[in-house]
């Protein structure tokens, strides 16, 4: 006999500009089926107290690299500059095991979950030197996520340069293989390679022939002469892949003429190629050896949303050679993003959850009866508020079902012998 679960009710919690809200989920269709300030009870409903706790749309993480996830401790770069991390990195590839890979990616998607984050997509090394050896892992962490019902993760075939002529003949070899075993992304490096449009060319290919959107490394440095994210643009809108291309960080775009922003962010909007910004590697990473007025790193963020592009924003790096913080935290990458690019906590947030869903092709998340039962609650008496706490109380609800939950306890100690109402430490 089969029973049908009952609606999941999140009572007591408080909606993103304040007040209450309460949301009733259907577990079944995974999706919001009642919302209000408060929602009816039927028999057989599971009510969860969320008093205390603001209801959001869960995050989306559109950039993360789980194969490097948790690795400063082993592949260390001191300089915490781009080529030292590359070294180190690279000098750590002959110590990875499948086992190694699969625990420091798995402990990261967890992570992730457990802070409120239901959407992923992670880029995965491919190149001589790696071979197919993250690709394999990934493979089995991404499907092991999906067989216990934790989030949706994506990996995208990051392949190392150069693509282009001879010299990348292996490489080209090695991204179809990868996309031969399953990856869901083609991906690459253009800016790096020593044809950056026969790279972006060859990496949009292999995605289109197979089916598959692309996302590649576009532009990652602070040098305004490089500019290939419009050769990106133009493929796109030449081979009709609007919607399926994505280029990440994009960091040059940020450093040109507001015109020049203006018109790269139109061609970007036209073609319907999204943008991902990476505040906190990018931050870490950028302007090193900069002393005076050093550049935040980012992309023209306010161009591409005021020409309408999709931005998405995610954590890139954490604890690796790459970014030695990070606490794979959705409301991190928020709270940076509107400390950096200037833009509102609702912009923030929606960057980092509908923008990111869009950039993996999920519908976004909205707090309205239809939307995906994708839903962070966490403490605080707004979105404003939670993303400045960063509370460790939350709930987090992907495809209809709670996935993770942490609860808190407090105790404040007076020191003995502090008199009444007095200050605690005082002498």
């Amino acid at each position: 006999m089969t029973t049908t679960p009952g609606r999941l009710v999140l009572a007591g919690a408080t909606a993103p500009g304040g007040g209450a809200l309460e949301v009733a989920v259907d577990p079944v269709a995974a999706a919001i089926v009642e919302i209000g300030p408060t929602v009816s009870r039927v028999p057989g409903d599971t009510v969860r107290d969320c008093s205390g706790l603001v209801v959001l749309p869960a995050g989306a993480d559109p950039h993360a690299h789980l194969d490097k996830a948790l690795s400063g401790g082993v592949a260390p770069n001191p300089g915490g500059d781009l080529l030292g991390a590359v070294a180190a990195w690279h000098a750590y590839w002959p110590r990875l095991t499948h086992e190694d890979l699969v625990a420091r990616a798995t402990a990261a998607v967890e992570q992730m979950v457990m802070a409120g984050t239901t959407a992923i997509r992670s880029h995965v090394d491919v190149g001589i030197g790696v071979g197919l050896t993250a690709v394999r892992a990934l493979l089995e962490v991404r499907d092991d996520v999906h067989a216990r019902g934790l989030a949706d993760v994506q990996l995208v075939a990051l392949v190392s340069v150069p693509l282009s002529g001879d010299a990348g003949r292996d490489h080209r070899r090695l991204l179809e293989e990868a996309i031969g075993l399953g990856v869901d992304v083609g991906g690459g490096c253009p800016h790096l390679d020593p044809d950056p449009g026969a790279c972006t060319a060859i990496a949009v290919g292999a995605a289109e022939r197979a089916g598959l959107p692309v996302d590649l490394h576009s532009d990652e440095t602070l040098d305004p002469s490089v500019l290939h994210v419009r050769e990106l643009a133009r493929v796109t809108a030449e081979r009709g892949l609007g919607g399926r291309v994505t280029a990440s960080h994009c960091v040059s775009l940020g450093m040109q003429p507001a015109d020049v922003q203006a018109e790269v962010a139109a061609v970007l909007a036209a073609a319907g190629v999204a943008v991902v910004v990476l505040p906190q590697t990018n931050l870490y990473l950028q302007a090193r050896g900069l002393t005076t007025a050093p550049p935040r790193g980012l992309t023209a963020v306010r161009a591409l949303l005021d020409a309408g592009v999709t931005v998405a924003a995610g954590a890139d790096n954490v604890r690796d050679p790459f970014c030695s913080m990070g606490r794979m935290d959705p409301l991190e990458t928020a709270a940076l993003l509107v400390m950096t690019a200037h833009v509102s906590p609702e912009v923030g947030w929606e960057a980092c959850s509908a923008g990111g869903r869009r950039v993996l092709g999920l519908r976004p998340v909205r707090l309205e009866v239809g939307s995906p039962a994708e839903l962070l609650l966490v403490e605080g008496a707004s979105l404003t508020d939670a993303m400045a706490g960063a509370g460790a109380r939350r709930v987090v609800v992907h495809a209809g079902h709670v996935v993770a939950a942490t609860e808190v306890q407090r105790h404040l100690h007076p020191r003995v012998g502090a008199p009444a109402g007095g200050s605690v430490g005082t002498p």
